[in-house]
């Protein structure tokens, strides 16, 4: 192993867990669950950070612009993992926020040997989504000294994207090379650097905090709720129908008969019933309002 790998806080060895090969499943569970509630504590000090990173990424998103995630292994799948629920959740186009991984599609299944080693492969990647300034790229590296992940913000960097490292280190190269950096420094792991266990989850919960902050800032939601879900099967009709219920309080019958009248589109179908009008005048109103429920509704009046 590379010396200087071993220095990393990701690759330590844990004090609490040395004798876990002969612990009985009860207390590798405890222990466990004692290790991961120390990941909350770690991600809410890097909170300004993330603040920062939702900024660039809700410009981006407000201007035109896109949110990519980067990374290997794990860090790749999960950027992939966030990126693919924004449409259902959000009705976003499947290009807007992107997953890209190391390797490809075929490595979210089943590793590519190598594919994270070289930096030109990062920049090769964004050059084939056609990177523009006005994008935002998080590159994610549990160790923060992927290869890939460098190059790859490097090169958005180099032609003006917005350019977070999202790692697990102090310090690490990927946030030398970054226009800003979230460092989640959540301690060794349960087994020496198994980064699919705190890194990881730690890494989830700032992808989360970042789409759905970005999300909520562009109108996605009214109240708690979902409301540019995208009707695509029957759960999501039935929870469409139920969000549009609970916000105009009409029955069952009226909110699900609104919403086909709405196209599916529940942000239309809201509209309707609060101002009582019809599609057309529910449109344009939301159209005026850039899309935010509540200030169409305010249009209205």
């Amino acid at each position: 192993m590379d010396h200087k790998l071993t220095l990393l806080t990701t690759e330590s060895r844990n004090d609490q867990t040395m004798h876990i090969d002969t612990a009985d499943t009860s207390e590798i569970l405890r222990i466990m669950n004692e290790e991961d509630q120390k990941v909350a504590i770690a991600v809410q000090k890097v909170l300004p950070d993330v603040e920062v990173a939702i900024k660039y990424s809700f410009e981006s998103l407000k201007n035109g612009g896109r949110l990519i995630y980067i990374g290997a292994g794990t860090s790749g799948r999960l950027g992939v993992l966030d990126a693919v629920e924004c449409p259902p959740t959000f009705s976003t186009a499947p290009d807007l926020v992107q997953g890209i991984m190391a390797g490809g599609e075929k490595a979210f299944v089943k590793a590519v040997e190598g594919a994270e080693d070289k930096e030109e492969l990062g920049e090769q990647d964004l050059r084939a989504i056609e990177l523009q300034s006005k994008d935002t790229v998080i590159g994610i590296a549990a160790s923060g000294r992927t290869p890939y992940v460098i190059g790859a913000l490097k090169y958005a960097k180099s032609i003006g994207a917005k350019a977070v490292a999202l790692s697990c280190n102090e310090n690490s190269p990927i946030s030398m090379v970054a226009d800003h950096s979230i460092e989640v420094v959540v301690g060794p792991e349960v087994l020496t650097g198994s980064t699919r266990l705190k890194a990881a989850t730690a890494h989830k919960m700032v992808l989360n905090m970042i789409s759905t902050t970005t999300m909520v800032h562009l109108g996605k939601a009214y109240e708690n709720l979902m409301v540019d879900v995208h009707v695509s099967n029957f759960k999501l009709k039935e929870r469409a129908t139920n969000i549009i219920k609970k916000i105009t309080n009409v029955s069952y019958e009226k909110a699900k008969e609104t919403l086909e009248l709405a196209n599916n589109e529940v942000k239309t179908a809201i509209v309707m019933l609060m101002v009582e009008t019809d599609y057309e005048k529910a449109t344009n109103l939301l159209k005026q309002a850039n899309g935010y429920v509540r200030t169409a509704i305010e249009l209205s009046k």
